[in-house]
């Protein structure tokens, strides 16, 4: 029993240390020095009895192994419990003329700001208060950083260079091919360029918005046209989103924009060239919403913020999609309950919202789907304040620490015990604070 004891000591010390390290190579000051001392604390009544070559008591020695195999089987064992969840497939589709990308494009005085108002007056009032503030990327705001907003600027435009290679004309012959094999070569390739994860699924009409929003396409009715959806993610760096609602985190979303449209593009030129349709939806150009078709094609959940939850970086990606008529095989879209019922505890992301954008509590029914809704007017206001896109709520999600071994081993104890899910979140307030501050520099 002694050596049992003295063993279990052993590996709660090396865990914790191992974790103090992992911490202290992320930067996280607080989550090093609380692993330290819970290694050193919860590790000593294990090892005491060594230390002092004292045999220990028998109640003591049974206590101590009761708490090790209680942990054990809190983490271990499923214990899934009953969740709430229903697979949301939207009723409606989405108009893009009423997002905050397009309505900031409305110039007082034209003939489009007017006849945007008259169909829906009820977004006049909160418009106005953004176009109170300095702008986003505008001289003025609150992280108005000169070198910093000049370069997310001129990465914005190598985007834009992207736009017209969106669309071609497909090679006059057709390549027959097998859906199976070249459905693999696709998600091989989009990881071959940097993808973080890619999925396939079929294109539904709420995948599609139903009338265009910015640039040329603005008022344009849009059918879905192809059968097929390729959607991938790209990662964003952790220490650079860490500085949110900086200027630095700014950078890295435009960076990542950049990225995840150059692999999309690249992706349906390659499918054009085998003589198939192909279009790649890609920041400032998009036709679909890429959160829902990300999700359909097995990629994670809708969380409480709006965004993908992907299982291994949370909200910290960004999206790219592709559709085409080239004939592919969907992938398996698992449905993860568990990042739901960790959304629906958590809230963290409501609490650290600088706009207060994000809602509390449940789901609601909105437009024929269970979920939650953000306010997207206060939300885009703040960035017009800050002259960034914020993105402090991605920064603070628990799923949004490093795919490290420590944080791969708390995501599977979130999805395997609804006993650990609850404990999770108090856990992560007490590793990295309830609201963390930004990192002054990336």
């Amino acid at each position: 029993m002694e050596l049992v004891i003295s063993g279990l000591g052993t590996g709660i010390l090396i865990f914790f240390m191992s974790v103090s390290m992992t911490s202290f190579l992320e930067r996280e000051r607080r989550a090093t020095g609380i692993s330290l001392f819970a290694g050193i604390l919860i590790s000593f009544p294990f090892l005491l009895p060594v230390l002092l070559n004292v045999k220990s008591p028998d109640w003591l020695s049974i206590g101590l192994v009761s708490i090790a195999i209680c942990w054990l089987v809190i983490f271990f064992i499923p214990v899934r419990g009953r969740i709430r969840y229903t697979y949301q497939r939207p009723t409606n589709r989405f108009d893009e003329r009423d997002t905050m990308f397009s309505r900031q494009t409305l110039v007082p005085g034209t003939k489009k700001f007017e006849e945007y108002y008259q169909r829906k007056p009820q977004n006049k009032s909160p418009d106005n208060k953004f176009r109170r503030m300095p702008g986003w990327l505008k001289p003025g705001s609150k992280y108005h950083d000169p070198i910093l907003f000049a370069s997310a600027r001129s990465i914005f435009e190598e985007v834009e260079i992207l736009h017209p290679r969106v669309e071609g004309i497909p090679a006059r012959v057709r390549e027959e091919t097998d859906p199976v094999a070249i459905t693999k070569t696709v998600l091989q390739m989009a990881g071959q360029l940097g993808s973080h994860s890619s999925g396939i699924t079929e294109l539904a009409d709420y995948h599609v918005y139903s009338v265009g929003g910015r640039g040329d396409r603005y008022g344009k009715v849009f059918n879905v046209r192809y059968k097929y959806a390729i959607a991938l993610t790209v990662e964003m760096d952790y220490q650079l989103m860490r500085t949110a609602p900086a200027a630095p985190t700014l950078v890295e979303s435009a960076r990542q924009y950049l990225r995840s449209g150059k692999i999309a593009v690249e992706l349906a030129e390659f499918i054009r060239s085998r003589g198939y349709r192909a279009r790649a939806h890609i920041d400032a150009n998009f036709q679909v919403i890429c959160p829902l078709v990300a999700r359909d094609a097995g990629l994670g959940e809708i969380g409480r913020m709006g965004l993908l939850m992907t299982p291994a970086l949370g909200p910290r990606v960004r999206i790219a999609v592709v559709t085409t008529d080239l004939p592919l095989i969907p992938s398996s879209a698992v449905p993860d309950p568990a990042i739901i019922d960790f959304c629906r505890k958590c809230e963290k992301c409501a609490v650290v919202c600088p706009g207060q954008s994000i809602p509390y509590g449940e789901e609601k029914e909105i437009e024929g789907a269970r979920r939650w809704q953000i306010d997207s007017e206060s939300c885009y206001t703040y960035w017009c304040h800050a002259g960034t896109d914020c993105g402090r709520c991605v920064t603070v999600c628990p799923f949004a620490h490093p795919d490290n071994w420590f944080h791969r081993l708390v995501r599977f104890g979130i999805r395997n015990s609804a006993i650990f899910r609850r404990m999770a979140i108090p856990l992560d307030d007490l590793f990295y604070g309830k609201k963390p501050k930004p990192r002054i520099t990336g």
